[in-house]
This record gives C-alpha cells, sequence and structure tokens, in this order.
C-alpha cells in the first residue's frame, strides 16, 4: 500500500462512530460474540438472559432466552459453533444451600429450543467448542487445603442419544492444580489455520525478506529494517491530535508529517502434528498458575484429531502408568494478573491483557498474591513459536484490586485489537504499530468487545451500563447516509406508462 492508503486506513476504517444503542437488557451486559458468517450476534447479561440479534443495517432482536427457571444468577459467556446452527451459553449456576457453580447450555439457532445442559465448575471456565457438535467444560476436585485437580471434560451438544451404549461425554485432560489456582477461560486454537495467517508479526531473521519504508517526504522507497522511532512517535501524535479535534485531517499529502512503517516477516517453526489423514491438531488453551490463585500463567495442551470425539475409551492413555495428572505441553508466564486474552482471526496469535506484578515480586503466601500494577499490558504470544513477538504495549487503566480483578473480553481483527477498560471506554489499536486509534464511550465499565467476523469497520461493545454500542467506520457510515439518486424525469414518466 501507499503511504497515503494507509493513513486512509487509519483514520478511515477504524469502527470509531457510534450508529445505534441496544437497550433492551436490564442489569450489566457481560459478554458478546458473533456467529461466524456474521449475521448474528449474541449477548449475555447479569438479567439472567441469552439474547440472540439480527445484525443489519439496523440491528433487532430476534430472541431472548430467560434462564431464570433453570436457576440460574445470570448469564456470562456465549459461542456459536463452526456452522452457526448452535450456540452455546455458559452461566452461573445457583446450586443447594446457595453454593455457586456453573453451566452451559446448548440453545438451537434454527427453533431456539434448549437442547442439552452441563455442568460447569468453576463458571469462569466459560466453557468453549472444540467441533461442531462438541463442546469442553470443566469440573474441579478439592485435593487439599491449597490444592485441586480441573478435569476437563468433551460433551456431546445432543445428549438425547437413542443407543446408551453411544458416549455423550469424555474425560479429556486432568489437570493438577496447586496453590489455589485453578484451570479458568478455557479456549481452542485451530492449527490449521497457521499455514496461510493473515498478518505475520514475528520480525524474524534479519536475512530474511526487508522491509518496505516509506518517507513521505520523498518519492523514494527506501529498504530497511523496522521503522525508527521517532517516525512512529509522529505518528502517534498527529493521530492523537486527529482523534482529540486538535487536527483537522484532510486527505491528501500536505497534513501529513510523520513516516509510516509496513512490518511484514515470517517465523519458521515446526508444524503442529497432523494425523495419518491430514487432520490437524488444536490447541487447548487457559489461564492457570502454580504460585497463587491469581490466574498468572498460560497453559497450552495439544488435542490431537484422534481425542476429538467422545466415541472411543476415556483419555489419558498417553500418561504413564505412575502419572496421576496430565502435563502440559507448554506454559506462558505473565509475571502479572491476566484480565483477558483474544486470539487473531487465524488463530496464530493470542494476544493477551495483564496486569503486572513488581519486578522482583516473591509470592510468600499463595493465599496473598503481589499487588498488581494500574497500567495494562497488552502482550502478544505467536502460537507457533510460542514466543513473545510484540513488545509490551502499555494500553490504559484499571484500578481494582487482586481480590476484584476482573475478566474483560477482548477481540482481534485483521487490522484492529479492542478491548474494554475499567474507565468507562472501549480502545481500538492497529496491529502493525502499537498505537491507539479510538475511544469509545460507555457510561460505565466496558466489559466486551467484539468486531464483526466479515466487517471489520463494525464493532460491538457492552458495559455494565445495561446497553450494547454498534460503532462503525467514517467511511461506512459516509455510504450509508449518502442520498440515493433521484430517477430522471424522463424515466419516471415512462415507468408511469407502463403501469
Amino acid at each position: 500500500m501507499s503511504w497515503y492508503e494507509e493513513f486512509q486506513r487509519l483514520y478511515d476504517t477504524v469502527p470509531c462512530v457510534e450508529v445505534q444503542t441496544l437497550r433492551e437488557h436490564t442489569d450489566q451486559v457481560l459478554h458478546l460474540s458473533f456467529s461466524h458468517s456474521g449475521y448474528q450476534f449474541a449477548s449475555c447479561s447479569k438479567d439472567c438472559t441469552v439474547k440472540i440479534w439480527s445484525n443489519d443495517l439496523t440491528i433487532s432482536l430476534l430472541h431472548s432466552a430467560d434462564m431464570r427457571p433453570y436457576n440460574w444468577s445470570y448469564t456470562q459467556f456465549s459461542q456459536f459453533n463452526k456452522d452457526d446452527s448452535l450456540l452455546l451459553a455458559s452461566g452461573v449456576f445457583l446450586g443447594p444451600h446457595n453454593s455457586s457453580s456453573g453451566e452451559i447450555a446448548v440453545i438451537s439457532l434454527d427453533s431456539f429450543a434448549l437442547l442439552s445442559r452441563v455442568r460447569n465448575k468453576p463458571y469462569d471456565v466459560f466453557g468453549c467448542w472444540l467441533t461442531e457438535t462438541s463442546l469442553i467444560s470443566g469440573n474441579l476436585h478439592r485435593i487439599g487445603d491449597i490444592t485441586s485437580c480441573s478435569v476437563l471434560w468433551l460433551n456431546n451438544a445432543f445428549q438425547d442419544v437413542e443407543s446408551e451404549n453411544v458416549n455423550v461425554v469424555k474425560r479429556l485432560f486432568k489437570i493438577q492444580n496447586l496453590n489455589a489456582s485453578t484451570v479458568r477461560t478455557v479456549m481452542v486454537a485451530d492449527c490449521s489455520r497457521f499455514d496461510s495467517p493473515d498478518l505475520l508479526l514475528e520480525a524474524g531473521d534479519p536475512a530474511t525478506s526487508p522491509c518496505r519504508i516509506f518517507d513521505l517526504g520523498s518519492d523514494e522507497e527506501v529498504v530497511a529494517g523496522p521503522a525508527p522511532a521517532h517516525a512512529k512517535e509522529g505518528l502517534r501524535h498527529f493521530l492523537d491530535r486527529v482523534l482529540e479535534g486538535r487536527a483537522q485531517p484532510q486527505l491528501s499529502e500536505r497534513v501529513l508529517e510523520t513516516k509510516v512503517a509496513e512490518l511484514l516477516a515470517q517465523g519458521h517453526t515446526k508444524p503442529p502434528e497432523r494425523s495419518a489423514t491430514g487432520a490437524r491438531s488444536k490447541y487447548l488453551i487457559f489461564t492457570t498458575g502454580c504460585l497463587t490463585y491469581s490466574p498468572h500463567q498460560i497453559g497450552i495442551k495439544q488435542i490431537l484429531p484422534h481425542q476429538m470425539t467422545t466415541a472411543g475409551p476415556v483419555l489419558g492413555e498417553g500418561r504413564g502408568s505412575d502419572a496421576f495428572f496430565d502435563a502440559l505441553d507448554h506454559v506462558i508466564d505473565i509475571h502479572g494478573h491476566i484480565i483477558g486474552m483474544g486470539l487473531s482471526p487465524d488463530n496464530r496469535y493470542l494476544y493477551v491483557n495483564s496486569r503486572a506484578w513488581p519486578n522482583g515480586a516473591v509470592v510468600a503466601d499463595p493465599m496473598q498474591p503481589p499487588p498488581i500494577a494500574e497500567e495494562i499490558d497488552l502482550l502478544v504470544f505467536d502460537l507457533k513459536t510460542m514466543r513473545e513477538v510484540r513488545r509490551a504495549l502499555r494500553a490504559h487503566r484499571a484500578y481494582t484490586p487482586n481480590d476484584e480483578c476482573f475478566f474483560i473480553f477482548l477481540d482481534v481483527s485483521r487490522d484492529f485489537v479492542a478491548s474494554g477498560a475499567e474507565d468507562r471506554h472501549g480502545y481500538i489499536w492497529d496491529r502493525h504499530y502499537n498505537i491507539c486509534l479510538a475511544r469509545l464511550r460507555h457510561e460505565d465499565v466496558v466489559n466486551s468487545v467484539v468486531f464483526s467476523p466479515q466487517e471489520q469497520e463494525l464493532l460491538l461493545t457492552a458495559s455494565d451500563d445495561a446497553t450494547i454500542k454498534a460503532w462503525r467506520s467514517p467511511r461506512t457510515v459516509r455510504v450509508l447516509q449518502a442520498p440515493r439518486p433521484r430517477p430522471r424525469a424522463f424515466f419516471s414518466w415512462l415507468a408511469s406508462q407502463r403501469r
């Protein structure tokens, strides 16, 4: 792209114009999720409903499922399966003696009927789809005062099978939890999508293909490494002035006074394992910890193709006879409290929001984790190389202490990253330059953000103010609001004569 097209992308295609506010929820809206087609999305709320919406030029409500008759306290997470025929919804279940656990419900998107319910403990495992018809849930077993075991189960979405010999559940993994930690926030990354990633962020070997640097002060194209720091700072300051209204951008060369770099390189590593039929494995990703109950590590466990079905024996055959728990394949230590995670559209990059512990912090008591920073760092990890590929981006601030820190769902599109925040804003950053492009205002904490998978110029935000807001790019708004051409008088007369 030219520098002019790049500026247009950064200024004109960011979904920062509020076009609609949805007020059908009566309490805090906790989570949003789009269908893969982009035609529908779902919302979860503390009003204990799961709402399904039609995504048209004007968003409208299709269905609302009230989960209170099933003893739910509230709904907190949802996910569409791959072919958009089923919706997974999870929430907090109020059991006997007011014990709080979790439950997952599967809803048909054809009839909106409730197909099955699966227990899920603790409730912030959330759950996720592994295949089109099977989902992952969790269960927690106490072993000692601060030691427990998390069992991850594979469940068939259709529990009412005709034969008693057909498995509807099967144990996937048994993971030991130390120092009061638990497995939480499970998600699945599809390794088959690594071969054609949408955006490569790894710096790579200096001997690999060089980057193109556009010098906006001349017509020459310079072959060089990453853009110099002063160029990125210049672009950042200019965009800050634009977004704050202190600069009136004219889309011409005269207003651009900085450099724009396009960083593109490729890493090399061994691909995930294939089966004999050519099917690719998947990665099960979740938060965990080994020092304290505060989630400070990311655990990654590979799921092989033959394990992605409820048929066959209970899993765990990979363990030795003397091993009672399954070992993790990869562990990434964040050295801070993890408050959000999201996958890039190609599933290759994992984005993590965390609040760091002080340098050199030592956990002496697992029930008293170190204090966490007010600043939120956005980290990026390449799941193909298991390495951090971007310097930490100091994103925004949070103010709650350790014991009140909550999970905020972030989302990633082809070009942008979005996250909610406690300061009543949603934030959008550019994936190429690590710069903040927009702040999206609500009246309370923003809990969830989600891009349309088919149109990254449409973004939804959900907040504790009980609203959902739809945001579109300035370019899209101009197109939608452009007056339609009126038919000429001759053609109008001719049409009337034909009648």
